[in-house]
């Protein structure tokens, strides 16, 4: 037992160092000078806090950095409203074609972004809102395949009894999916709604198609027009570009570190209790 309890943490040990690693290098690299940033050292033998400061003077990071968090917020809280919703929808009512109509939406998840790229376009430059942040956001409305399905199993573990009871005292059905629904699946909500956040804040293919004015970009959209300008420029300043690569990822670490809890306990609960 003790042999492989040495073993069992030798290997989550060594998986920890893999994974920070990158991280690791990534900050090192952005206190570097641009001669030292490719060195491999994880402790710059010359600190250059400079690149922060640079980087501020550069580009309007601050205005990037809000877009980013207003944009990101309303994405996910946008696609965890509406795709409880539907998910609730569809583990509570029961009603004919439940089941093929449940399968059409997880069918969905199989079409490739890239073909639906351009007829999305279209429909937001038809209404004047192609070139704005609100089709980074705004398509979230109409739920997700992925979190539908990940809410509804959730809400088939319910004990569909605490319902009826509820529906003899007089509740409707919002009342249900709000009062009793939503408290009880606090985890998966948090789940989705974390999941959201990181995919919509670490996004740049929706920005470089919808963004032209750099007063709109969100930091994913600095960080290429940055990369860009310093690229033509002759010489590359990674260091500058590593130092904004680490003001984007601290927020989502912090994220994740306030909802650990609910995050965890969102991914390894078990499977339905009830039959739907």
């Amino acid at each position: 037992m003790t042999a492989r309890r040495v073993l069992r943490w030798t290997g989550l040990a060594v998986a920890t160092v893999v994974f920070l690693y990158p991280f690791a290098w990534l900050l090192s690299a952005s206190l570097k000078p641009r001669a030292q940033v490719f060195d491999n050292v994880l402790i710059p033998r010359d600190f250059a806090w400079g690149n922060y400061v640079e980087i501020w003077q550069a580009a309007p990071v601050g205005a990037w950095f809000l877009n980013s968090v207003v944009v990101s917020l309303a994405a996910a809280a946008a696609v965890t409203l509406t795709s409880s919703l539907v998910a609730f929808g569809f583990a509570y009512f029961r009603f004919p074609g439940r089941n093929a109509l449940f399968g059409l939406v997880l069918a969905t998840m199989m079409l490739p972004g890239a073909v639906t790229m351009i007829p999305v376009y279209l429909i937001w430059n038809s209404v004047g809102l192609a070139h704005t942040q609100v089709p980074l956001w705004a398509g979230n409305l109409f739920g997700s395949a992925f979190y539908i399905f990940l809410l509804r199993q959730f809400f088939l573990g319910l004990p569909r009894e605490v319902f009826e009871a509820a529906r003899v005292d007089g509740a409707n059905h919002w009342t249900l999916f709000w009062r009793i629904a939503v408290p009880l699946c606090r985890p998966a909500l948090i789940v989705s709604f974390v999941f959201e956040l990181k995919a919509s804040w670490s996004d740049l293919l929706k920005p470089l198609i919808y963004l032209r004015d750099r007063a709109l970009f969100t930091l994913p959209r600095g960080l290429k027009a940055l990369s860009d300008q310093f690229g033509q420029a002759g010489e590359q300043r990674w260091e500058i570009v590593l130092a904004g690569s680490v003001i984007t990822t601290v927020p989502l670490l912090v994220v994740f570190f306030l909802a650990q809890r609910h995050f965890l306990a969102g991914i390894t609960t078990e499977g339905p209790k009830s039959t739907p």
